[in-house]
């Protein structure tokens, strides 16, 4: 039995809180140390790496451990009809625990390192070719995400999805948003990691259509016939902590 929706939906604002406070607070963190773009993207990504790795873990047993807007749509698109996947109702559920949970490591990471609690970033990331690396960046992820369900390795998902969030922030020109969530949580910040507020509505444009891409790469390469897929990243409900209060 998996946990009640509530609890997932907590466990989705709190992964979510986390992975944000990790990418902001690092960002700020390695510019207060480094005055070389190189090492302060070096530091923010090794931070990512290890703190996403560490999350999906963590949450995983309850959740599946989306953190990710694009994710959760994918998920609930795969699944339907199937009536074991994820529904609207925990769609409705799951995003906006996301976005809040954004938000709020973003003001936690900025109050941590003694920042205003909320300054919009105006760091701007409003050209076509970032736009594309957030359509490469998200497809992978995709790919790679539901790839690992169809094949049945969903539990290397800790190590796989954390190394490749990892390369692709020097892959891709845009350093790997490739979530709607992070996005948003990220214009709360003006560090080197935030994104400026008109820049947030096209990059969550090319994360789905990345998201909507890499489905497709999933059906090409996988084909069509598909195991419901609803514990991405990983399955949930399937260990004791996720079901003492399940219902």
């Amino acid at each position: 039995m998996s946990a009640s929706l509530g609890r997932r939906a907590v466990a989705e604002a709190v992964g979510t809180a986390a992975l944000v406070a990790v990418v902001v607070g690092s960002g700020i963190q390695a510019t207060g140390l480094s005055q070389d773009v190189g090492v302060q993207l070096l530091a923010n990504s090794l931070a990512t790496v290890f703190g996403l790795g560490v999350l999906i873990t963590l949450i995983g047993p309850v959740s599946g451990a989306h953190f990710n807007p694009a994710v959760t749509l994918a998920a609930w698109f795969t699944g339907r009809g199937s009536g074991d996947g994820l529904t609207a109702r925990d769609v409705a559920a799951y995003i906006p625990a996301q976005v809040a949970g954004a938000i709020s490591g973003a003001v936690l990471a900025n109050a941590m390192f003694a920042e205003p609690l909320v300054k919009w970033s105006a760091h701007d990331r409003s050209t076509g070719h970032l736009w594309l690396g957030e359509i490469v960046a998200t497809a992978g992820l995709v790919l790679l995400v539901f790839g690992l369900a169809r094949t049945d390795r969903a539990a290397l998902a800790p190590v796989a999805v954390a190394s490749y969030i990892g390369a692709a922030y020097w892959f891709t020109s845009s350093t790997s948003f490739a979530n709607p969530a992070v996005t948003i949580g990220r214009a709360f910040s003006d560090t080197f990691a935030g994104i400026a507020p008109a820049s947030v509505a096209p990059f969550v444009a090319a994360q789905l259509v990345g998201a909507a891409v890499g489905l497709g790469l999933v059906a090409a390469v996988f084909g069509r016939a598909a195991p419901a897929e609803t514990g991405v990243v990983v399955p949930h409900g399937e260990t004791e902590l996720a079901t003492p209060f399940a219902r």
